[in-house]
């Protein structure tokens, strides 16, 4: 497993090596003692360790649909994410008052072809869009998941400008209800301490 840095501090992108032959295919998506080891290796890394994810959730989307932008508040969460099945359009927008990336995006191509893994450190909004007309998408994140620590953002928002490829078909009624990002900030701006409300 290679494990890459990308442009927002902190985010991964661990990369298997599957082994193909006329049969198909074998890979170990995710390998514990290298993320581990490649973790340890970086001072700069969350105290996030294999060990610490706790819960494994998968979605099934179709061709268009978004799902995001989901971000959550209190402790955050850390969150490996990577496509099972078919392809997505994945964004994360760095929300971390204080981060050097504080406020930048970037997309990441995850299909069932290279298997590559997300890390997400917390501080993050998170979506995504369905490139196939079967999507599965997996996530493990580091503790239980709260409700009542939910944040979204409009997928659509004009000041994010995130570019999603394809005509959006549907998304949940929960995201069409998202706020702005100039909700989000302006309850980053006016708690006495940031991390009340991100991580």
């Amino acid at each position: 497993m290679r494990i890459d840095t990308t442009d927002l501090a902190g985010v991964l992108v661990l990369r298997p090596e599957p082994f193909r032959d006329d049969r198909g295919l074998f890979t170990r998506t995710f390998d514990a003692t290298e993320f581990d080891a490649y973790l340890r290796s970086r001072p700069d890394s969350p105290a996030v360790r294999a060990c610490d994810f706790v819960q494994d959730s998968q979605s099934r989307s179709v061709r268009g649909v978004v799902r995001g932008m989901h971000g959550r508040s209190g402790d955050g969460e850390a969150k490996l994410v990577r496509c099972a099945h078919g392809a997505i359009h994945d964004v994360l927008v760095d929300i971390r008052p204080g981060s050097p990336t504080f406020g930048r995006s970037q997309a990441f191509l995850l299909d069932d072809v290279e298997f590559a893994h997300l890390f997400v450190p917390p501080g993050f909004l998170h979506g995504f869009q369905a490139l196939a007309d079967v999507t599965d998408v997996c996530y493990r994140i580091d503790r239980p998941h709260d409700p009542r620590e939910d944040l979204a953002v409009a997928h659509d928002d004009a000041d994010l400008g995130i570019v999603w490829p394809l005509p959006v078909t549907t998304i949940s009624a929960r995201d069409a209800a998202a706020g702005s990002w100039k909700d989000l900030l302006a309850g980053l701006t006016s708690s006495e301490n940031p991390a009340d409300v991100l991580w």
